[in-house]
């Protein structure tokens, strides 16, 4: 089922009653509203497959290779679930992410998943670039050290370095605290995916939150935002208006019909004399 108008009325209905507090670092912002990445996928034609009276959401691309499972009730620490089946050319992989994964960063990399390809070279760029510290052991820290990112193989039964996103309680490395959310994205996980996550995650603009919105930790800091609440819904339409005419136009390029040759003109033999 398409993304209706009564979803984005609903959207507007809880947001226009709130008044914005910029909230940062982004991975302290706590969770906000999952409907930034179920809003999205939906506008880009995937289809919800749930029980709409059930809690979890599932939902799968138009070609079912990949499916999101969303389930707050879930009896593991994973409440984002993101699949993508083997290709012609390509493995399948797997990512999850806990339930504090603030939704607009999750976006940054569901978004490039709808989006065409595009290279990407280092996914580690976004994060260098926001001034984290990175190491050659495939460590990088944020400026406060409550977040880390590894890439490092799952197991010793695995060969190929996987990432592992964490955010704690505490900068002490020693003594880190208990874990605030997590993330993982499997050693098969395409490399623009990777960076356009870690460059949602790294971004140094905040995120909007209402003011008694949950954050994931008291050393989030916020501040009454220059945008209002109509700006908020606004930005969100926009965003949703924009995937969807992108995804009509690659829809309407997939399905129109190869040019047909010029027709050639017979070339007439010259009249005997």
């Amino acid at each position: 089922m398409p993304l209706s108008e009564r979803q984005l009325d609903a959207f507007a209905d809880k947001h226009a009653g709130q008044i914005p507090f910029d909230t940062s670092p982004r991975y302290l912002a706590g969770p906000g509203d999952a409907r930034h990445v179920t809003h999205g996928l939906a506008a880009a034609g995937w289809a919800t497959v749930s029980d709409p009276l059930s809690a979890e959401i599932v939902m799968v691309s138009p070609d079912h290779r990949y499916r999101l499972q969303f389930d707050p009730q879930s009896a593991t620490s994973a409440w984002w679930r993101l699949r993508a089946a083997p290709g012609d050319n390509d493995h399948g992989w797997y990512a999850e992410f806990s339930e504090l994964v603030p939704a607009e960063v999750l976006t940054g990399l569901t978004d490039a998943l709808i989006a065409p390809s595009s290279p990407q070279s280092d996914p580690w760029q976004p994060v260098t670039s926001a001034g984290w510290q990175h190491d050659d052991a495939g460590t990088a820290l944020s400026p406060d050290s409550l977040c880390r990112i590894e890439h490092r193989p799952m197991s010793e039964f695995h060969e190929r370095p996987s990432w592992h996103i964490e955010v704690r309680t505490s900068s002490d490395e020693s003594f880190p605290g208990p874990r605030i959310w997590h993330a993982y994205l499997d050693e098969h996980v395409p490399d623009h995916l990777v960076g356009a996550f870690l460059g949602a995650l790294a971004d140094l603009r905040p995120l909007q939150r209402g003011m008694f919105d949950r954050t994931a930790h008291h050393r989030a800091v916020q501040e009454p935002s220059p945008m209002g609440p109509q700006q908020v819904v606004d930005a969100h339409t926009t965003r949703v208006k924009t995937i969807r005419a992108q995804a009509r136009a690659g829809r309407r390029q997939q399905t129109a019909p190869a040019t047909a040759p010029a027709p050639t003109t017979a070339v007439q033999p010259a009249a005997r004399r």
